[in-house]
């Protein structure tokens, strides 16, 4: 196994994001765990390997994808390719920084990345940290989410580390009880999960962050942090527990990837051996400067971020 390796796992489409001017749209490429793979290649030393796991089509715009990961330096090998599909496509709208989403992905290819039970454990063969979340499940067949799930067990038996952000996301799910049983599923194999504190007080009633690691320690999973749009963060497991308080807050201007960005920030310190708390405190550093500005990808939102999470490790 090379701690070195990080895979992340999901589904990349395109995006379109306001171009600043009316009916004037930016295309793109983002996703969940496609956006923190980015976020953790830009703020990781060239010596880390980071990865994707995923489907695409053999059209112009998966191509697209594929070109454009392998150009921010994101390992492509095991994206796999589809005759019959394509990428799906998105569109973000915002009102007062906080966004919504409309989605074109009922043919998505990479609602079939999980086909393939071998194929996903040579893909995760020697990753130090498997990365995942509740969209990378949630797009999947029951079968698919049977196979992703034996895999990384398999992995994490190898000593491969898991990580899991719930992202919920109810639309993607047959019903509410069906997304709460898929996603206490993929958190009982994981050694971290990233909750959301809105989501989970909405979707599972938990009255507060206590709560919530609570739930998710008692499902097996090693260490939770729970994230709190800016306000005070929990965290207990494994990793000790505790709480941060004095996070500085921010107004965003777009809210989208700032949870996405905050696990890579968090991923960061963590992988150069900070403790929970100061890992936090980076990725709380990334997502603020990732909430400056519009779009889901960043790069203008690097230097200082990069510079502040120097500072504390």
């Amino acid at each position: 196994m090379s701690p070195r390796h990080i895979l992340s796992i999901g589904e990349a489409m395109l995006e379109l994001s306001s171009a600043g001017q009316a009916d004037l749209w930016r295309l793109g490429i983002a996703g969940d765990t496609f956006n923190t793979a980015w976020y953790l290649r830009r703020l990781l030393a060239a010596d880390w390997r980071v990865g994707y796991l995923s489907r695409v089509g053999e059209g112009e715009f998966s191509q697209k994808m594929l070109d454009f990961l392998q150009a921010e330096g994101i390992e492509t090998s095991h994206v796999l390719r589809d005759p019959a599909r394509e990428i799906g496509l998105y569109a973000i709208s915002l009102k007062n920084g906080e966004r919504s989403f409309s989605y074109w992905r009922d043919r998505s290819a990479a609602k079939l990345l999980a086909e393939d039970p071998a194929a996903l454990d040579r893909a995760l063969e020697g990753c130090g940290i498997a990365y995942f979340s509740g969209i990378s499940v949630a797009i999947l067949s029951d079968a698919g989410r049977e196979n992703l799930a034996g895999a990384l067990a398999r992995a994490r038996a190898r000593g491969t580390r898991i990580v899991f952000d719930p992202n919920l996301r109810p639309r993607l799910w047959p019903d509410a009880a069906a997304m709460r049983a898929g996603i206490e599923a993929a958190a009982s194999g994981a050694d971290l999960v990233l909750p959301s504190y809105d989501d989970e007080a909405t979707h599972f009633g938990d009255v507060d962050a206590d709560a919530t690691i609570r739930r998710y320690l008692s499902l097996g999973a090693g260490h939770v942090v729970v994230k709190n749009g800016g306000g005070p963060m929990r965290f207990g497991g494994s990793g000790g527990q505790g709480t941060l308080s004095d996070l500085a807050p921010e107004t965003p201007v777009d809210t989208t990837a700032a949870g996405d960005s905050f696990n890579a920030g968090y991923l960061t310190a963590m992988l150069r051996g900070a403790d929970c708390a100061t890992a936090i405190r980076a990725g709380h550093a990334l997502s603020r400067q990732v909430i400056r500005h519009p779009g889901a990808l960043v790069p203008a939102a690097i230097p200082a971020a990069k510079a502040e999470i120097d500072s504390l490790l």
